[in-house]
């Protein structure tokens, strides 16, 4: 079926594909893997079993630096991850340095997690990870009772912890799951009520995973607004309880695209996570008129599962009305599907607007710059703003010299521009995918038909 694949070294190779046909079952969920972790180990009592545990970078990351913390973690196979909870005692002092490599989860998520105990880490990265913001979680951590240190509002971090923190109200400037999962993970640490404010909804993965292991967790909409409260009584203890992971849907994005966006194609992602805070992409698809249907949905550990069937068309056309506008509310649970998302546009009818997504600056490259510099060296006429983007549709890419800037979003989101060109491209530095699948080529490999 594939005359011509990729070719992986310090670039790729991408041929066009004719279609995408087969099926395809994605590596654990990041997002769910990494808060599997961390809670594992802040069990009070027992071993816990992760399944289908991410084989990212990032997550290797958040279990390198639990293992310098004292945490006994057992891989019993690439993706099943055995976890001894810490108990009471808490964490152990590290020797050295928690590396947290590209991760910005494991780097805010630990430090709400070290803030409620009687430790002193530092946290720090590589060079992208190192020019991240993390002011937002310093100043809450802070008000609970740690002390928290930033360079400059970014990374390295050091944590001096403290046991007991106190609850804290905290209304987030910007919507951001892993600081409103920091702050959480250390009201379990707290005595008194930890409660949470988000200007617009985010993803859910960590309330769900308290309430998976007992903790009592509530969240609602405040009024006629988008914003939402989350609150956990403190302190709170829990006991080991096995977690499966569902696939990874940030990650199943590129797929859905590939095969929406090429005719004839027909594909199915198995045991894909379906949390309604991560499946605004899926929505936002099918307003756009892509063929996509959901299967088999069910709950598994207190998240929602199931199956993706897509077939594809030539060209996208919007259902409603302002369908290719993306912007407010929509932009948190979108965040790491924008870059697709502009590619999408180049194949839908009056292509598509985003907006109000600032927060692609700061992410593992500056996300609006580089989609609008590969898009451009495709063809593309796409205009740039400070907090967005918009791509004029439809119009045919051309193969090119591509740059993934070492971001994996971004490699990915390109790699699908490469398969729906005409002519071959090259990305550049496209090995970086390993942060979040290293087995994404391969798996792009296997349903590409050219």
């Amino acid at each position: 079926m594939n005359t011509a694949p990729l070719v992986v070294r310090d670039h790729i190779r991408v041929v066009p594909a004719k279609r995408i046909h087969g099926e395809v079952r994605l590596p654990g969920d990041k997002s769910i893997s990494h808060r599997a972790a961390i809670l594992t180990a802040l069990a009070h009592k027992g071993t816990s079993r992760i399944t289908n545990f991410s084989t990212s970078e990032d997550c290797e990351s958040t279990l390198r630096c639990l293992e310098q913390l004292g945490v006994n973690v057992k891989r019993e196979t690439p993706t099943t991850v055995c976890i001894a909870g810490v108990g009471p005692r808490g964490f152990s002092p590290p020797s050295e340095s928690l590396n947290c490599g590209n991760s910005g989860s494991t780097m805010r998520m630990l430090a709400g997690a070290l803030a409620g105990y009687d430790v002193i880490a530092s946290l720090t990265g590589d060079k992208s990870l190192l020019a991240r913001p993390m002011k937002r979680i310093v100043e809450p951590l802070n008000q609970m009772g740690a002390h928290v240190q930033a360079t400059m509002d970014c990374a390295p971090l050091t944590v001096l912890g403290h046991h007991p923190l106190r609850g804290i109200h905290y209304e987030m400037p910007i919507a951001s799951a892993q600081v409103k999962s920091a702050i959480l993970l250390a009201g379990l640490n707290a005595i008194g009520r930890t409660e949470v404010v988000e200007p617009n909804p985010t993803r859910d993965h960590t309330e769900r995973l308290l309430r998976w292991f007992g903790v009592v967790v509530n969240s609602e909409t405040i009024g006629p607004t988008d914003k939402t409260r989350t609150t956990i009584e403190g302190p709170c203890a829990f006991e080991a309880r096995d977690i499966a992971v569902p696939g990874d849907i940030s990650s199943a994005a590129f797929f859905i695209a590939a095969a929406a966006l090429l005719p004839g194609s027909e594909l199915q992602i198995t045991n894909v996570g379906l949390n309604p805070t991560r499946t605004r992409f899926l929505l936002v698809l099918q307003l756009l008129g892509a063929l996509i249907e959901i299967r088999n949905l069910r709950d598994e550990c207190n998240e929602r599962i199931g199956d993706v069937h897509v077939r594809g068309r030539s060209e996208l056309e919007p259902q409603k009305p302002h369908a290719n506008l993306i912007r407010g509310s929509l932009i948190p649970q979108l965040i790491d599907e924008l870059p697709i998302l502009a590619v999408l546009g180049t194949r839908v009818r009056d292509g598509i607007k985003i907006y109000d997504a600032k927060e692609l600056r700061v992410k593992e490259s500056d996300r609006i710059a580089t989609t609008v510099r590969n898009l451009r060296a495709m063809g593309a006429e796409v205009e740039e703003f400070e907090d967005g983007l918009t791509v004029n549709g439809p119009c045919q890419l051309q193969g090119a010299a591509l740059d993934s800037f070492g971001d994996h979003r971004i490699a990915m989101a390109f790699t699908v521009a490469a398969l729906i060109a005409t002519g071959v491209s090259e990305i550049k530095d496209a090995d970086c995918v390993r942060v979040s699948c290293p087995e994404f080529f391969k798996l792009v490999e296997s349903v590409c038909i050219r």
